[in-house]
């Protein structure tokens, strides 16, 4: 009861500590004076932007010594996923993410941010890694989806993901999750299992892209911004729906016109978060992170 009141004390300080560091065009509900607020698929479209930061621009301005690590152990290696361990204000942690590239060259070698079964795999060795010597972990989540093509699936994609959601369900260390751009379906969930999951103002997170479900149940991609308004993908939305636990608001237009200043909110937001969940023991967090997947979904007849 005292670990719950405590718990409760710190979400609401790292709400308002995010909502602080917020200027009015920053906030989820508000627009610059004199125009509408963005739709859906505004977001997604700034969730996709080219210059939009990306996992290796937030560890270069909020962790400190960071060595990156490589491999699987078991095929080989992904740079579609950056995984390794530094020092968050001081502390030592460990950080993964997916990483889209910037130029034509890096996307192809990044596979634009789609990560293969070995990238799954290197994320959870890492991970599993921290909680060995008890160090909190980080995920930036910012990918399409995992890789659909015959090579990942002959390498056990599904498997790979559906391991990876178990095994983060049970580790014992403090896990937050941030969506910081797309959040592609089980692409995005496999390192998506945290104690507190949180995303930026403009970042989206789906089963599915508002062109696929077009696709689907119209048979016309160009449907797109319906299906976008109909999913229900954007940060406001999955935080009033309870799927993720708070907003990090991004600076001027979206984190694509000010890297430093983005950095910067979701550094404080990090450390809200991580706070607000570090004040359970261990067997305390895992049944509660349990719990918290488990609520999710709302249906209607």
């Amino acid at each position: 009861m005292i670990a719950q009141k405590a718990a409760d004390k710190m979400s609401e300080k790292a709400t308002t500590k995010v909502d602080e560091g917020a200027s009015p065009e920053a906030s989820p509900e508000a627009a610059p004076h004199g125009q509408a607020p963005p739709t859906a698929m505004d977001r997604v479209r700034m969730a996709r932007h080219p210059d939009r930061p990306y996992t290796l621009d937030y560890i270069e301005r909020l962790f400190e010594d960071f060595m990156e690590l490589h491999g699987d152990r078991t095929f080989g290696e992904d740079s579609a996923i950056v995984a390794g361990f530094g020092r968050f204000r001081g502390e030592p942690v460990a950080v993964v993410g997916h990483q889209k590239g910037r130029t034509t060259r890096e996307r192809q070698e990044r596979n634009f941010g789609m990560p293969m079964p070995e990238g799954y795999r290197k994320a959870l060795r890492v991970m599993e890694l921290a909680a060995k010597f008890d160090r909190p972990i980080f995920t930036l989540i910012d990918t399409p989806g995992a890789y659909p093509g015959i090579d990942a699936e002959e390498r056990g994609q599904a498997e790979a993901i559906a391991y990876n959601l178990r095994e983060m369900a049970k580790l014992r260390v403090p896990i937050i999750c941030t969506v910081t751009g797309e959040g592609g379906s089980g692409g995005a969930l496999a390192i998506g299992v945290g104690d507190w999951v949180q995303m930026l103002e403009n970042a989206v997170y789906s089963v599915i892209s508002p062109e696929g479900c077009a696709a689907i149940l119209w048979k016309d991609s160009a449907e797109s911004a319906r299906a976008a308004e109909a999913l229900k993908i954007t940060a406001p939305e999955l935080l009033e729906l309870g799927i993720v636990d708070s907003v990090v608001p991004e600076p001027g237009e979206g984190a694509h016109t000010d890297t430093d200043r983005a950095a910067e909110l979701l550094g404080d937001s990090l450390a809200a978060a991580l706070a607000a969940v570090r004040v359970f023991r261990p067997e305390e967090r895992v049944i509660r992170r349990y719990e918290k997947f488990r609520r999710m979904g709302r249906f209607t007849e």
